[in-house]
């Protein structure tokens, strides 16, 4: 249960997820360098290899070597990520921290791995942050990112065409592995982030800290194009944001077809939004 994996589709709130995650003492989130992806090609070798020596045992004992050498990597990044950015004063606070229990990897692409994500930590815990569709989709063509692999942001046809093919995996593991994935609707996350932080701690298996409410507050050292606003803490009035433009962005919304609309709840455990809450008293 030591990795926690935050998938999803670019701007899709998963920064604010892992702030959350890494206001925590015991949580820390080692970013978008995910050391299971830089791994995945070796863990893939190694399974096949596994899997046609003919001892039945040797699956098994690779995978949780493999598990093993992956959380290590994990606890070996924060170590060189918290020594890197401390001063003598962070250093003399950070002595009298507890020991990280929980690294959260935020390489949202992992979306397409959870099969092997599952292999090597079925106990792991998997959030998979959504927001509103067309929401999602304009703020990753808005936003100008480096050059490189998210250049399909800004051309319509390649950013539909992706964001369907990530609805239908997620589909597709929702139904051969119902119930692995917690989903966490953004829209919940910014109405209502006392009560979705607490289910997403008490997801982890750790006690509340009342600290995690103050992620905005916490420095972190490693950052993202949405860290900025982050740090300004919870604000709503950017959802919906698409439909100041909703003219324009009818070509998009026709190459959508039915992924323009996600009827997909936040899975949490015990967490109820407040507007269902309403309905039932």
């Amino acid at each position: 249960r030591v990795p926690i994996f935050i998938i999803g589709f670019v701007r899709s709130g998963s920064t604010l997820l892992e702030r959350v995650l890494d206001a925590h003492p015991l949580i820390v989130g080692t970013g978008e360098d995910s050391v299971f992806n830089g791994r995945l090609d070796y863990i893939r070798n190694k399974v096949v290899e596994a899997s046609i020596s003919g001892d039945p045992t040797m699956v098994p004992r690779v995978v949780k070597e493999l598990a093993g050498e992956v959380v290590n990597g994990m606890k070996d990044r924060w170590r060189t990520i918290d020594s890197s950015t401390s001063d003598e004063k962070d250093a003399i606070e950070k002595e009298k921290q507890p020991v990280p229990r929980r690294f959260s990897d935020k390489m949202l692409t992992n979306y397409l791995n959870i099969g092997f994500i599952h292999m090597l930590f079925p106990r792991a815990l998997i959030l998979h942050v959504a927001r509103e569709p067309m929401d999602t989709i304009f703020s990753a063509y808005k936003h100008e990112f480096p050059p490189g692999t998210l250049d399909y942001t800004s051309d319509f046809p390649s950013l539909a065409q992706l964001y369907q093919n990530y609805r239908d995996i997620m589909k597709h593991w929702d139904e051969v592995l119902p119930g692995r994935v917690t989903h966490v609707r953004y829209e919940d996350l910014v109405r209502d982030m006392p009560n979705v932080a607490r289910s997403v701690i008490n997801a982890t298996g750790l006690q509340w800290d009342d600290g995690v409410l103050e992620f905005h507050k916490k420095k972190q050292a490693v950052n993202t194009l949405s860290t900025t606003q982050v740090r300004k803490g919870i604000y709503s009035h950017h959802l919906k944001s698409w439909m100041t433009y909703e003219e324009e962005l009818q070509p998009l919304v026709k190459m959508l077809g039915d992924s323009v609309e996600w009827d997909l709840k936040t899975s949490l455990a015990n967490y109820v939004p407040p507007a269902e809450e309403e309905k039932e008293g």
